[in-house]
């Protein structure tokens, strides 16, 4: 016999269902806090409808690289027990739009300067986006510097000519 539920609840397998993700997928969201079920008085997980929203985004956000750590951050604002109003909607594409449009950014440095060097077989190491003489680099830090944005640290050749 079955017993009566609200339309509007969804069993995990119903979710999974309707996601394409797995049971234990979504149980894994759930342990990092990204959808936040009911329980029945048999235990058993209830979701709402707008967890279909949520874990959508999730895999959205996965796909174009964001980490669980940086979703789950970005999804912190969200409420729990009830849909989030297109308000909140807005305001969490606010958010990943400014991390997105960052992340344009880098690409298209990275890629404007790659196109630069590809190639060249370091000819010109005046101009190369590259080169990084006396790892002069290192005073902005770790990583590729000059690729990910900082600016050259101008040096000047030694003059070999002196004896």
């Amino acid at each position: 016999m079955k017993t009566a539920r609200s339309p509007d609840l969804l069993t995990i397998g119903e979710l999974a269902d309707r996601t394409g993700l797995s049971v234990s997928a979504i149980r894994f969201y759930e342990s990092k806090g990204l959808v936040t079920p009911a329980r029945n008085a048999g235990g058993q997980r209830r979701f709402m409808r707008a967890d279909i929203r949520r874990l959508s985004l999730v895999l959205v956000a996965q796909e174009f690289g964001f980490t669980i750590a940086e979703i789950c951050e970005q999804m912190a604002g969200l409420p729990t027990g009830r849909a989030p109003t297109k308000k909140d909607w807005s305001k969490l594409s606010r958010q990943f739009r400014r991390d997105l449009d960052e992340r344009i950014a880098k690409m298209t440095r990275l890629r404007d300067k790659l196109d630069s060097c590809i190639g060249c077989g370091c000819l010109s190491l005046q101009s190369c986006k590259l080169y990084n003489a006396g790892d002069a680099a290192a005073a902005y830090g770790r990583g590729p510097r000059y690729i990910i944005g900082d600016k050259p640290i101008v040096t000047k050749p030694k003059d070999t000519t002196k004896a």
